[in-house]
This record gives structure tokens, C-alpha cells and sequence, in this order.
């Protein structure tokens, strides 16, 4: 049985750690660098690092932040924002990430995916779903921090871009992220139900119950959440605890 991952989240913009409620309201939440060595001491299995001012602005990932987090967590790190070509994507996994992550661009230019996934193999490429709910029962992919609607479908989106060679899917609830309200495991379920590669949950966590709900519930193989582990409402061990009590196989944290 493949473990469930358990992956704190770094939102960064000019530099910093940030964090606010559905992309907007953000709070100064520390350097990169040094919450990315707390998370890997505390037992984080991976890292997302998402340069989220990256595509509004229109500019590439800030390498040299990546390149100083790199250095301090050993564990595997996904970078997101500002990679639009394979040129870029190159740049930012020589920076020091495992995985890179595609939204806008990869809306911008579908191929992309392709591209990448052939260059460094579908288990560097990610790509990034965030979903707005619909009046109806789906989502919609939207982009630029939530900011623009794109029309796409999103369970079709994901079928689309794993079919095209992405390897992980990262799925991120516009309605529920910074809420603390729980993960949309409807959402979840509808695109784990769609694709065959892992598909990582985000947006909404506020406890070890929501954890487990998005993986049993869900289907997710990956639990992302950041500001529950920023600001310690909880911990990595007491996320990892409560799996493991739901019958969930994780890796231990090391006392």
C-alpha cells in the first residue's frame, strides 16, 4: 500500500510566506527557507512552494528563494508559479525542486504539459486545479490566484492534462481555501474517480478529521494544508496520528 503524504504548503509572495483566505487578505507568515527546515524536522513528507504572485505579475519563479528552501528541507519539493516554458521548468528544477507545478500556463498552452513531461518524465510535472463551485454540481478551473474564470470544466481538465502526461494532479478548492471549513471532497472524489495518477487535496483543512475525510472520502493520495501548520493549530505528528488510527498507511514521524 502506497503511504499517504501529508504536505505543508509555502504560498510565497516577494519573498515571504503568505497566507490568506480564498487568495486574498494574505498575512506575512515567515521565511521560506526556514518553515520549509521546520516542516522537514517535523516529519512534512513533501513540499509545495507556490510563488502565487508569479503569473498576476507576469513574471518568472523567484529562483534564488527556491534555490535557499531547497537547501534547507531534504525532502522532495514541488515549485509552482512562473514556469511558461520547458526552458523555464529546466531553470526551476536546476534551482533545486523535484516537481514543478503548472496552472496558467498550462490553460495557455495545453502542449506545454506534453512537452515537459517528455523533456523530465510525468513524475516532475504537476499540474495545479483550481476549482471554483459552479451554481450547479461541478467546478470551474480558474486562474491567476482565483482571479480569472477560464470556462474549463475541471473534472474534464483533469482528465485532459494526466491524459497529456501530467503525473500528479494538485486540486485546490477556491471556496474552501484559508476557511478551515474542510476540504471539498466532493471535488476530490469526482477527479480522483476521473484520473489514474495521484491527485493531492488543498483548500480547507482545519483538522486531523479532514485529513482522513479526503483521503477515505475523497479518494486523495496526497493532504496539503498550510495555514493549520503555520500558525500550529496542529501538527504533522497529529495529522499522521489521526491516519494511522483511521487505518491510513503514513510514513512516522521520528520522535
Amino acid at each position: 500500500m502506497l503511504r499517504t503524504r501529508v504536505i505543508p504548503c509555502l504560498d510565497v509572495a516577494n519573498g515571504r510566506v503568505v497566507k490568506g483566505t480564498r487568495f486574498v487578505d494574505l498575512v506575512d507568515e515567515g521565511d521560506p527557507p526556514e518553515l520549509a527546515e521546520r516542516y522537514a524536522r517535523e516529519g512534512a513528507d513533501e513540499l509545495v512552494f507556490l510563488d502565487i504572485s508569479a503569473a498576476p505579475e507576469g513574471r518568472a519563479t523567484l529562483l534564488e528563494v527556491v534555490e535557499r528552501t531547497a537547501r534547507r528541507a531534504f525532502i522532495p519539493l514541488t515549485v509552482g508559479g512562473g514556469a511558461r516554458t520547458v526552458d523555464e521548468m529546466r531553470d526551476v528544477l536546476r534551482a533545486g525542486a523535484d516537481k514543478v507545478s503548472l496552472n496558467t500556463a498550462a490553460i495557455a498552452e495545453p502542449e506545454l504539459v506534453t512537452a515537459c513531461a517528455r523533456r523530465f518524465g510525468s513524475q516532475a510535472v504537476v499540474v495545479a486545479i483550481d476549482a471554483l463551485a459552479t451554481g450547479g454540481h461541478g467546478w470551474e478551473v480558474v486562474v491567476k490566484g482565483g482571479r480569472e474564470r477560464t470556462g474549463l470544466d475541471a473534472v474534464a481538465w483533469a482528465r485532459q492534462v494526466a491524459a497529456m502526461g501530467a503525473g500528479e494532479l494538485l486540486v485546490t478548492s477556491i471556496d474552501r481555501d484559508g476557511t478551515q471549513s474542510g476540504y471539498d471532497t466532493r471535488l476530490l472524489r469526482a477527479i480522483s474517480d476521473a484520473v489514474t495518477v495521484p491527485v493531492i487535496a488543498s483548500g480547507g483543512a482545519a483538522g486531523p478529521d479532514d485529513f482522513v475525510a479526503a483521503v477515505v472520502d475523497g479518494g486523495a493520495d496526497a493532504v496539503l494544508a498550510a495555514s493549520i501548520f503555520h500558525r500550529r493549530q496542529h501538527a504533522i505528528a497529529d495529522v499522521k496520528a489521526a491516519m494511522a488510527a483511521a487505518g491510513l498507511s503514513v510514513r512516522a514521524v521520528a520522535a
